[in-house]
């Protein structure tokens, strides 16, 4: 269902692809989600925390459509706070792991001046694939 694309001589990405092909069937995509939990209280102000929650979030909005980390073939993250999410590169890779296994999709990171909810340091957004069999 999904094929993880390297050009021929490309040094391997380390934590995304750079690109993905994917055989469409559903298509989920997931708005921007920060690290607040359902009731949109943030627990911390820091960066870790935040992206553990925002990827449960991620998570569990797939999950109503039956997807999981395997179906997730492109991801955005935003982030305010540049020193912080490289102070925090290991505390975020062991998430990743944790949360998303080995899987890497497509992706991007950009660092923008600010984020819509308050004080939000990151904010993640998805597409995923569903096979047509629903696997």
């Amino acid at each position: 269902m999904m094929k993880t694309l390297l050009p021929e001589g490309w040094a391997a990405p380390i934590g995304y692809a750079n690109g993905i092909e994917v055989e469409a069937g559903r298509i989920v995509f997931v708005a921007g989600q920060v690290g607040w939990d359902a009731q949109q209280r943030f627990a911390s102000e820091d960066i870790v925390p935040q992206f553990d929650q925002a990827l449960v979030n991620i998570l569990a909005v797939l999950a109503l459509s039956g997807a999981g980390p395997r179906h997730i073939c492109r991801m955005t993250a935003y982030c305010c706070d540049k020193p912080a999410y490289m102070a925090a590169r290991r505390d975020l890779g062991a998430i990743w792991k944790r949360r998303m296994g080995s899987h890497y999709p497509a992706m991007s990171m950009i660092f923008v001046a600010d984020l819509l909810d308050h004080p939000a340091k990151i904010e993640l957004e998805a597409t995923a694939v569903l096979p047509r069999s629903g696997g």
